[in-house]
């Protein structure tokens, strides 16, 4: 840890009570959801409220990114969702609270988190050394992993049967005092525009246009910038549009499993506090996986690697569903975060080496609309399809169209991703380097 810098601890510890208090809201928000209703799409809309944000504000909080301070974007964004939730949690206290207050709320502290997220990953790479990318990834992928899963499932599965108000209390606090740690970052977090950088090279070149000096262009300058250069990155563009396709279907999967899994007239029947442990299942092979990645680079090669970490994510959305038994969920998480954690480390250590630093936020959101931007279409269609069809046409549905996502990246995606899609020979090939593990979210 002391290699990577005060700065780093203090983004990391940030990190650790951000998605802490993200786990309790995540998985808190459904289950007192079900408090309310038993409806497909009524609960459904709790996922489609935690990720519309992403398609409405991907493309802004990325411009913003390049143009302020990350940093204090960062601190911005986690005061404001602090004050949001602990307002509903008092709402709660005074037995105030409702489905339709509950789904503003999500809303309202998700916004939030696209400012910061982008931020976030963004303000890394100008955080620690390039050579420790990887390493740093790595470490805030398993910090992720504990806060948003480990620990934020099961604290949630009781906060909902002991205490419901502070399922949005709780995490109000854990973001304020995260906002307080970054203050503690040293150093300018406002991006400088660079002529070159990673990812620049005569096969995918720079968007023509006026300067990319944040002063001297709109907005929508800024936006247009992205895209164009996000359209042009072959790789990239396959890749985002992959993310796109897995998301979507995994929101529609996981916005009704819990209808499949939790309570008495589910096909499973586990109670609320067991839902929580099967999260934690899934955050320990998550854990894992985010540590070992390197391992499985070096033994597949990068490309091959993050295509078959996906067909596995993908073929494991059909066991709750052909094998429901409450015992194999268990084991079924583990792998299932293992796979998903270690593929997070690979696409994300890739966009942060392709994409210039001065692009950094802007390629990002741009590559996280197209990856995001479909979960809350997901999550209301796959409420609709439950309701109508059945949930085991939501899992099946869902897995196909995994399926595809895998089988479209498979067609573009080389080896190595970082050798063969850039001239620049100072970015480390992470397929061979024995000083880079692991990796981020």
């Amino acid at each position: 840890m002391a290699r990577l810098g005060r700065s780093f601890g203090f983004l990391l510890s940030a990190t650790a009570l951000s998605n802490l208090a993200d786990g309790v809201l995540k998985v808190g928000a459904p289950l007192l959801a079900l408090t309310f209703t038993r409806s497909p799409v009524q609960v459904a809309l709790v996922g489609a409220a935690a990720t519309l944000p992403w398609l409405l504000l991907a493309l802004h909080a990325g411009a913003l990114a390049d143009r302020l301070d990350r940093r204090r974007i960062m601190v911005l964004a986690n005061v404001i969702r602090a004050a949001v939730l602990l307002a509903v949690a008092v709402l709660g206290a005074l037995g105030l609270m409702n489905l339709w207050i509950m789904l503003v709320a999500v809303l309202l502290a998700c916004v939030s988190e696209v400012f910061a997220d982008v931020s976030a990953q963004s303000v890394l790479p100008m955080t620690v050394a390039p050579a420790h990318l990887t390493t740093a990834n790595g470490r805030v992928v398993s910090t992720q992993t504990i806060g948003n899963d480990f620990a934020g499932a099961p604290v949630a599965g009781l906060l909902v049967t002991l205490l419901p108000a502070a399922v949005f209390g709780a995490p109000a606090l854990l973001y304020g005092a995260a906002g307080l740690l970054l203050l503690g970052m040293r150093g300018r977090f406002r991006p400088q525009p660079e002529s070159t950088g990673p990812g620049l090279s005569d096969r995918h070149p720079r968007p023509e246009g006026p300067s990319s000096s944040t002063g001297r262009r709109s907005m929508a300058g800024d936006i247009g910038e992205a895209l164009r250069y996000l359209w042009r990155h072959r790789f990239l563009r396959t890749l985002a549009v992959s993310a796109g396709l897995l998301n979507f279907a995994s929101a529609a999967y996981f916005g009704v499993l819990v209808l499949w899994v939790v309570g008495d007239g589910s096909r499973i029947g586990l109670d609320p506090a067991g839902y929580g442990l099967v999260m934690t299942a899934l955050a320990v092979g998550a854990v894992a996986g985010s540590l070992v990645s390197d391992r499985v680079v070096r033994l597949f090669g990068e490309g091959r690697a993050l295509a078959g970490l996906w067909l596995i994510s993908a073929l494991l959305h059909l066991v709750p569903v052909l094998l429901p038994i409450a015992w194999l969920l268990y084991p079924t998480a583990v792998v299932w975060g293992a796979a998903g954690a270690a593929a997070n480390v690979l696409v994300i250590t890739a966009r942060q080496r392709l994409i210039p630093a001065d692009l950094l936020g802007r390629v990002n959101s741009a590559y996280r609309l197209i990856g995001m931007g479909g979960m809350p279409i997901g999550a209301v269609l796959g409420g609709v399809l439950g309701e109508f069809a059945g949930l085991p046409a939501v899992f099946l549905s869902a897995a196909g169209v995994c399926l595809a996502a895998v089988g479209l990246l498979w067609r573009v995606v080389p080896d190595r991703i970082s050798s063969p899609l850039t001239s620049d020979a100072s970015i480390p090939d992470i397929s061979r380097s024995r000083s880079a593990p692991k990796g981020l979210r």
